[in-house]
């Protein structure tokens, strides 16, 4: 028999406590998806590439990571990217393409509704 244990980053669990609260109170599903993926194990969890962030979006748009970016590949445009965590190169690629790198926390400030946000997984 397995037994189910529970994250213990703190972090992770006040926001994703957050983001259910907010799915109900909002009625936005997409915080609700976002809160589903976090929840996984963490060999699991989501991890996103620069590259695949710039093959499906547009300039300027914004989009949601439940997880981590990492920084292979490159991007040429402009976007609004928040994320569980990201990488160091990361952060230096989405910034010098122009972009703005946030926390899931900040964008839940920005657009507590969360219309307009891709979510790429």
């Amino acid at each position: 028999m397995t037994v189910k244990t529970k994250s213990t980053n703190v972090y992770l669990v006040a926001t994703v406590k957050k983001l259910k609260k907010l799915a109900s109170e909002k009625n936005a599903n997409i915080w609700k998806t976002v809160a589903e993926f976090l929840e996984r194990p963490k060999r699991k969890r989501v991890a996103v590439n620069v590259s695949k962030i710039n093959r499906y979006t547009k300039e300027g748009e914004t989009v949601i990571v439940p997880g981590k970016v990492l920084g292979t590949g490159e991007i040429d445009h402009k976007v609004n990217v928040a994320a569980f965590s990201f990488s160091s190169t990361a952060v230096e690629k989405i910034k010098k393409a122009g972009g703005t790198v946030m926390t899931i926390d900040e964008l839940i400030n920005i657009n507590p509704k969360g219309s307009n946000i891709r979510i790429i997984i």
